[in-house]
């Protein structure tokens, strides 16, 4: 039996191996899914600025105080995460789980970006303080990297506190959302979070994790009734897209739901062009018994379907409708009548992903190259860089991007990071605005979840360099697959900026890879379409043996990938002859 000495002070050790971060310990939390981040700051977990208290209804303003929809990530290679947390006025719903409306849940990636759900397999503490414990974590792939980890929070509760513990002396950072438009969805008790047994199944959380986009929950329990106040609100915020589902909470409006949401859609139409979404209730289900409650929300859904096509009829454009059936709920959809259970938010979410891809054609996911972020490289973080290039570019006006990997990311430049060539870029590029979009260890997949997030946005270049492939190569993927995604990306990219001149460089040569690279840009160059505005260019000349061989000149590399300050030199003069560039 321990003494109570010693009791004392293996509890200081144990206390003493674990190091706790807190996510409001900077003057913009590390908060995601929170519209009015920086605004509302580090002083609560609230999901609406002061200022709004007075526009409010009053049973909106202090729904807004639960945290539904909000998530901290970070960045650990620790193999124990634990959570610490206080709550104010945590819900006795007799309709939900206590990890759902107090709980958190946890995910993370590997730095290839691969998902996976964490379970605490019962490692709480549930008290004053609640402190729940993910233990023996394994990291395969990369495992200095370790995870990109994101905590979702309680959906029905007021956080008042919380720190992340890791093991000390374990790797740890915490990552802002991205910088992208989010995903705006208003609606019911049934978008704040009501009823999965857990954070991560909520329907508005899992159209985050399966699309990748950030979503900013404006759900609001019993009290989705479309006050001109709401539609304000979100139109101050700059949205992907919008998704609006207050049926469950307005369908006994009546008429005056047409009024309301006709009102509603057009105000957001003066504020952005986002594609809006309406929503028909999914319930009630158990019409067979209670066919005259179901009677009441087959009204709504009429008087909502009537508001979207008088929407039409006025030239209100980007609109889109999601009914009933479209949803597919059953009787096992729903866990007592009103609210769906994991079932039924499950069927939720992917019937709004489905009309969300339709939304938004311009993401849809590439069928080689499925959309994916990574964290492989220790020298930067990924995360933090994405935001950095979209602040620039809405931010610098650039005449010029440069998309790669990291032999671009390595030349120099703005976002600055590590550098071997910094003197050849800037006498290269000179005043000329340039954004070096060149991100370490990329592969085709990660320059696709980038221009699908944001990074092309906000600018209008003149010219787009791109040059990927090679860490495809190296992955043992076929030539013919990285030949199709270097076509398939380059036709997103100027889809997306037509107005730019984009420069398709052939992939540079590497040790011990000139023949399979050789093969890959002889097909690049069968299957580009080139026109006045697409041009394939090849700069390896620059860095190959005079003799004919087609082998890499060591002389102009540090390793025989990455070219040195001699290589850039060798490539900034090939791309002014053969690009223009002065």
């Amino acid at each position: 039996m321990l003494t109570a000495v010693a009791a004392v002070m293996l509890a200081v050790t144990a206390s003493a191996q674990t190091q706790w971060y807190n996510p409001m310990d900077a003057d913009v939390p590390f908060l995601s899914g929170r519209g009015w981040n920086k605004e509302v700051g580090n002083k609560s977990f609230h999901r609406m600025p002061d200022r709004m208290e007075a526009d409010m209804p009053k049973a909106v303003w202090s729904l807004s105080k639960n945290s539904a929809g909000e998530s901290v990530k970070f960045l650990s290679n620790s193999r124990t995460v634990k959570v610490k947390y206080t709550l104010e006025g945590v819900g006795g719903f007799v309709n939900m789980a206590m990890l759902d409306h107090g709980g958190i849940d946890l995910y993370a990636r590997d730095a290839n970006g691969r998902q996976h759900w964490i379970g605490n397999h019962m490692g709480w503490s549930f008290g004053d303080t609640i402190t729940i414990t993910y233990s023996d974590i394994e990291t395969k792939d990369f495992a200095s990297r370790g995870l990109e980890y994101e905590v979702f929070l309680p959906p029905y509760s007021t956080v008042t506190s919380m720190q992340i513990g890791v093991d000390e002396g374990s790797s740890f950072e915490f990552l802002h959302e991205s910088a992208e438009r989010p995903i705006v969805v208003y609606g019911s008790s049934i978008v704040q979070g009501a009823s999965p047994s857990r954070p991560g199944l909520m329907w508005t959380t899992q159209v985050k994790r399966d699309m990748d986009y950030p979503v900013v929950n404006l759900g609001f329990s019993g009290s989705a009734f479309m006050e001109p106040a709401l539609f304000e609100a979100m139109g101050e915020i700059d949205a992907r897209a919008y998704v609006l589902d207050p049926i469950p909470n307005s369908y006994r409006l009546g008429e005056e739901i047409v009024t309301r949401m006709v009102s509603g859609v057009k105000y957001l139409r003066t504020k952005n062009d986002a594609p809006i979404l309406l929503v028909e209730s999914a319930g009630p289900v158990d019409s067979v018994f209670r066919g005259k409650l179901n009677e009441e929300y087959r009204e709504g859904n009429a008087w909502l379907k009537k508001a979207y096509d008088d929407l039409r009829s006025q030239g209100i454009d980007r609109l889109y409708y999601l009914s009933k059936e479209e949803i597919g709920m059953d009787e096992d959809s729903y866990i007592e009548g009103t609210h769906p259970n994991d079932i039924g938010n499950r069927l939720q979410a992917k019937a709004v992903e489905k009309k969300l891809w339709e939304m938004m054609p311009e993401d849809v996911v590439n069928g080689r190259y499925r959309p994916i972020r990574q964290h492989r490289d220790g020298l930067y973080t990924w995360h933090e860089r994405h935001n950095d290039v979209i602040r620039l570019n809405h931010t610098t006006d650039p005449e010029v991007l440069f998309i790669g990997n990291s032999i671009t990311h390595f030349w120099g430049g703005e976002p600055v990071s590590h550098c071997n060539g910094g003197k050849t870029w800037s006498k290269l590029w000179g005043k000329r605005r340039v954004v070096n979009m060149g991100f370490g260890w990329d592969r085709i997949e990660n320059v696709f979840w980038r221009i699908n997030h944001g990074e092309l946005e906000g600018c209008a270049p003149e010219y787009i360099f791109l040059l990927i492939g090679i860490n495809n190569i190296n992955n043992g993927e076929k030539v013919e697959d990285v030949a199709r995604g270097i076509v398939d990306l380059a036709a997103a990219i100027n889809s997306r900026q037509p107005q730019a001149k984009l420069y398709v460089l052939e992939t540079y040569p590497a040790k011990g890879k000139e023949e399979i690279v050789e093969r890959l840009n002889s097909l690049v160059r069968e299957w580009l379409p080139v026109d006045e505005q697409v041009r394939l260019v090849s700069l390896n000349a620059a860095l190959t043996l005079k003799d004919g061989s087609g082998k890499i000149n060591p002389d102009m590399f540090i390793e025989g990938l990455h070219p040195n300050e001699k290589g850039y030199a060798a490539l900034a003069k090939e791309l002014r002859k053969q690009c223009g560039v002065k």
